[in-house]
């Protein structure tokens, strides 16, 4: 091994570097090397965004206590077997060996390795066999994407009891933290302004640097809203339009409806994402696509929908698959369309060309969200682009703004409201910490009944773009037609002149062929979408209780408006039409009183 051969590794490995940046170290892995050279630490925790080049930073601080015989060996410890492999192929290209298949059912390796690489699960299976190897050689411990080290409290206790003796301790992660309050092995905390612990990094390198850098690919987020139309476990028949306000259990209910593949709203959004595509590999001939799927029936119905809407096989990644590296990796050196995942988004899930993500899966955590965009970051060339696109709800959007937010751990948080970000993510930890005997009774189940997609808006650089339109739409168009190489600098001019251009083509009402009639200036569309979930609000509170007076469903009672005053949906509708609505359903209560 030799630091001569790390500093020639792509400082993206396992990626190609991006144009002007390969066959040296990039700025911040310079920096952060400088730094922890300098300290001396035994514990260093380096952040930095997905694509950033983690994995090369690390091996060149290995290189370097090596060759200075400050450690005898490393020890990689990653959260899947597919990154355990990876670490191996990167290590190998400059000269470390670390051995990948060591478990400790064999109890050693081979001294023709350097090291070995294991899973947080096998250093939970076997503690102190791990220390005893870093006891008797001093060893550097690489923890990659170190949170998982809290996936499990046996896991936290294990990686701290088998590595507490290690000479040095290297900690990466490229995605926010944990929302659980039980601390991270070998992280640091400080109290901040409030006096609440938050994880303290030794070096961050967060996505906006890395944008600013080049190092990672601008995304643009492309929102679709809906009508949506389900029957609750109690037998109510709902009807509503995801993307406007309600309640938290109504928002994952719509939410849920509108990834049913029985559906219209999936069909409609994937062939909007194919047609993205299509228009990258204009440019990027081998950009793929890949659709985040919340289990393996879906994930197949959805595949089966590309493969009618494009002619071609999608290949379907599950997450019990044994051969699901193989999959990943024969996708990610083939020119093929579209990639089906269940699962399989986390990290080491590294399949440079993809350019296109369709985020239809129903978890709604930061930590999982930024992993999943963490897949389409990865830059190859200057001007590419990722598109992702998502459904309209309010936590997917809110994250989607907040792409470039450095989150820390905290330990001390404060009592969640009911809008906290982490609540599903702890309901989550603590539905998977429970005892289930026996699924409770129900007399009935819920049912997806109906769905029709709209496109919504662009959110791009934190602002929004653009505003509701029919699905198929030269408005929707305008968008999906973006090139797929552009500069970040442009992508947001780009986007404004879109934007333009669609207004104007509404206030004069241009029909585009459909025969549209011009409107007047009353009914012209409300730019600010504020003032549009204003009046939209207001119509489903009236809507609400129209249907505890008459005990009509939901849908039924917005059809009777939509033919009373005509229009649209109510995600499409203009100011003019909802305040119509608003009256219908007041006089209707005037009436009936």
């Amino acid at each position: 091994m030799s630091t001569s051969a790390a500093s020639h590794l792509s400082p993206a490995y396992p990626d190609r570097a991006p144009w002007g940046t390969a066959g040296r170290l990039r700025a911040w892995q310079q920096a952060a090397l400088k730094s922890y050279l300098e300290g001396a630490p035994r514990d260093f925790l380096a952040v930095a965004t997905p694509g950033a080049g983690k994995t090369t930073f690390a091996l060149r601080v290995a290189t370097e206590l090596l060759d200075r015989h400050i450690v005898q060996q490393v020890t990689v410890v990653a959260p899947t077997e597919h990154l355990k492999h990876q670490w191996a192929q990167a290590a190998k290209k400059v000269g470390i060996g670390i051995d990948p298949t060591y478990s400790g059912a064999s109890g050693g390796t081979s001294r023709d390795y350097t090291g070995i690489a294991v899973t947080y699960a096998g250093v939970a299976a076997h503690p102190m066999l791990h220390r005893r190897r870093v006891e008797n050689r001093r060893t550097l411990v690489i923890l990659d994407e170190v949170h998982h080290a809290g996936d499990a409290l046996s896991w936290g206790e294990a990686v701290s009891e088998a590595f507490e003796p290690a000479a040095r301790r290297l900690a990466l992660t490229g995605t926010p933290f944990r929302s659980d309050t039980a601390p991270i092995p070998f992280v640091t905390y400080a109290p901040d302004a409030e006096g609440a612990r938050r994880s303290v990094a030794d070096y961050t390198y967060g996505y906006g640097a890395a944008l600013a850098d080049g190092v990672v690919r601008p995304v643009i987020f492309l929102s679709y809203a809906g009508q949506m139309r389900w029957r609750t476990k109690a037998g109510d028949e709902v009807a509503a339009s995801l993307g406007e306000p309600m309640t938290q259990d109504a928002i994952a209910q719509a939410w849920r409806t509108a990834l049913d593949p029985e559906g219209n709203w999936m069909p409609a959004v994937l062939r909007a994402a194919d047609r993205r595509l299509e228009e990258v590999r204009r440019a990027v001939p081998d950009a793929g696509g890949l659709v985040i799927a919340t289990d393996h029936n879906t994930a197949r119905a959805y595949a089966k929908m590309l493969r009618e809407i494009t002619g071609r096989s999608a290949i379907v990644v599950l997450s019990d698959d044994p051969k699901a590296s193989t999959r990943i990796a024969k996708f990610s050196e083939s020119e093929d369309k579209w990639m089906v995942a269940v699962r399989m988004v986390s990290e080491g899930v590294d399949v440079p060309r993809l350019a296109v993500g369709v985020y239809a899966t129903s978890i709604s955590t930061p930590l999982f969200f930024a992993q999943a965009v963490g897949r389409f970051v990865r830059a190859r060339r200057r001007g590419e682009t990722a598109s992702v696109f998502l459904p309209s709800v309010p936590s997917l959007v809110q994250f989607a703004g907040e792409l470039e937010l450095e989150r820390d751990h905290v330990l001390d948080r404060k009592k969640r409201g009911e809008d906290d970000l982490w609540s599903e993510e702890e309901d989550l930890l603590a539905d998977a910490n429970a005892t289930k005997d026996e699924a409770p009774f129900e007399e009935f189940t819920f049912k997806a009944l109906e769905s029709e997609a709209t496109f919504d808006r662009v959110l791009f650089d934190g602002g929004e773009f653009g505003v509701a339109a029919q699905v198929g739409s030269a408005e929707e168009a305008d968008f999906l037609g973006i090139p797929g190489l552009l500069e970040p600098e442009h992508v947001r001019t780009l986007l404004q002149k879109r934007q333009a251009r669609q207004l104007s083509r509404q206030r004069q009402g241009a029909g585009h062929g459909d025969g549209a009639a011009a409107v007047t200036a009353e009914q012209r569309p409300v730019v600010s979408h504020q003032q549009l979930l204003e009046l939209r609000r207001e119509l489903n509170t009236l809507v609400g209780a129209w249907h505890h007076q008459t005990g009509q469903p939901h849908g039924v009672i917005h059809a009777d408006l939509r033919r009373s005053c005509g229009g649209p949906p109510t995600a499409q509708a203009t100011a003019a039409e909802l305040r119509s609505r608003i009256d219908t359903v007041r006089r209707w209560a005037v009436e009936r009183g």
